[in-house]
């Protein structure tokens, strides 16, 4: 992508007050929803240029490349914007799991008959998940 063709691209996206705008990150071949995220118009960019999706962090104030602590990597093969432009779809290539408590994705509690019932268990020790 050119400098041009991202800029032409972010301006059709409405940011919210802080300057951020909803992703969520679909594995590209199986269509399960993985996460939720924001970016920003960095990490946007970076993103965009790299192939390597980075988010924006809320809680750090910096940009978050997702994997970089834990090797859970995703690879963008495309981005999407929705027809109202407030929300990014984002198909990657997931290595790994994408949920920081060691799950393949973030969306493992359902409410079922009344209960709340939890739908998958972590593949992996989130304890062993990042890099100190």
């Amino acid at each position: 992508m050119t400098d041009s063709s991202i800029n032409s691209f972010l301006s059709m996206m409405k940011f919210n007050a802080d300057g951020l705008i909803a992703a969520i990150a679909q594995q590209h071949d199986t269509g399960e929803v993985l996460m939720m995220a924001w970016m920003n118009k960095d990490s946007i960019r970076e993103t965009l240029i790299t192939n390597q999706v980075c988010y924006y962090s809320r809680s750090r104030q910096k940009l978050w490349r997702k994997g970089e602590t834990s090797g859970q990597v995703q690879t963008l093969v495309e981005m999407r914007l929705d027809c109202d432009g407030d929300t990014l779809l984002l198909l990657v290539d997931q290595k790994g799991v994408a949920c920081h408590t060691g799950r393949r994705n973030c969306f493992f509690h359902a409410y079922r008959d009344g209960e709340i019932v939890e739908v998958s268990r972590p593949l992996m020790d989130p304890n062993k998940l990042y890099h100190q």
